[in-house]
């Protein structure tokens, strides 16, 4: 059933113009919401809580996307959807649940509206507040990135199952092309030589799951039998001293590499040269970077948790360790860098994956699919 006419998309976003997982969700939602609508005519409405005030504009392949920031200010934020609610027919996306208060609103004003709430991973984990809960609840449909995900908001949050909808998140067209290329990527300065494992990651303290500072030990440990192993570890956060000072006191601080502040095609380059990716997190809602990794035709090693078991398949594209477990992290890495056809195999798996079953426009199809079925209800 084609949406009613005239139709409009209001999409509201925590931030689109930032460095992060959810704000590169937030970019891949708001690009296919705007292809779709630029494809059928309809109106688009694109809000941002947490990016600069007034106008932006959000650069996609060639494209501009242009949406408006509130920075920060929620009356201000919610004052803007409320006075949105009142437009003709629409359909309503939060693309965090955190904004589902703001979103329950508008169906107050506006019951017939339509509403969709995007989920990511580990603010769902646990129960939400109870008015936030009630919010979140009052959604006609639930998204999320990974099957592990949406059993949490069934099983944690209460949410329908039959409401729920699976929506794996892509590898961006950009990325993609520069994974086509890898050859022209540049590299930052002081990039190893020699066997390279690399991490990319938020060092935060309020995300210490990302278990980088287990590899900087299993590094540690392998580093005997595999004397030219190198550590690239590529993002910043509060928590970097304290990994630099792990490094330090395993004695590998001369084989732990952090980069820090690298542009997108250095990131590129980094996954293009490296030989193993490794991100043993026990908290990704998805996994931006396994994908990233992949797409480069990388084998990855993850721990056994979260919305990583749907990227990562054991001897397909990767290996999968136990939570926590140090001593098979260090296994899994000593077994493909002493392998480099099964780093081939486990790498090639990797790429056919990210061609079948995360390229954008299988997303965006997904994303039309779920506004003609929430049109319908």
């Amino acid at each position: 059933m084609a949406l009613r006419n005239p139709s409009r998309i209001l999409a509201l976003f925590s931030g689109l113009l930032g460095i992060g997982g959810l704000q590169q969700a937030g970019r891949l939602t708001a690009a296919a919401l705007s292809q779709i609508a630029a494809n059928r005519g309809w109106e688009t409405n694109f809000l941002s809580l947490n990016d600069p005030p007034d106008s932006q504009t959000l650069p996609w392949n060639g494209t501009q996307i242009r949406f408006r920031g509130f920075g920060r200010a929620k009356m201000r934020f919610a004052g803007a959807v409320m006075a949105a609610a009142w437009r003709p027919t629409q359909i309503t996306i939060a693309a965090h649940p955190n904004l589902s208060l703001v979103a329950a609103q508008t169906k107050l004003l506006r019951p017939r509206l339509k509403s969709a709430v995007i989920s990511h991973g580990v603010e769902v984990w646990q129960p939400l507040p109870r008015l936030r809960r009630k919010a979140f609840l009052a959604a006609d449909l639930f998204l999320a990135p990974s099957t592990y995900t949406l059993d949490q908001l069934v099983r944690v949050q209460g949410a329908p199952s039959a409401k729920t909808r699976l929506v794996p998140w892509p590898l961006s067209p950009d990325f993609s092309e520069m994974a086509a290329e890898p050859e022209t990527l540049p590299v930052p300065s002081g990039f190893p030589k020699g066997l390279v494992v690399m991490a990319a990651a938020r060092l935060a303290a309020d995300e210490r799951y990302k278990g980088v500072d287990l590899l900087i030990q299993a590094v540690a440990q392998l580093l005997p039998k595999v004397p030219s192993l190198y550590l690239v570890v590529v993002g910043t956060g509060d928590d970097l001293p304290r990994h630099q000072e792990i490094a330090r006191r395993f004695g590998v601080s001369e084989r732990v590499r952090f980069f820090q502040g690298l542009s997108p095609s250095e990131i590129a380059g980094c996954y293009s040269r490296c030989d193993v990716f490794a991100l043993p997190s026990t908290g990704e809602g998805f996994g931006f970077v396994f994908l990233e990794a992949m797409a480069f035709g990388k084998p990855v090693v993850g721990a056994a948790a979260g919305g990583v078991t749907d990227i990562v398949q054991h001897e397909q594209n990767g290996l999968l360790v136990p939570p926590n477990d140090l001593e098979r992290l260090v296994e899994a890495l000593a077994r493909l860098l002493a392998d480099e056809s099964l780093r081939s195999k486990l790498g090639w798996g990797g790429t056919q994956m990210v061609r079948s079953k995360f390229q954008f426009s299988r997303f965006r199809s997904r994303i039309e699919a779920i506004l003609e079925e929430a049109s319908s209800l």
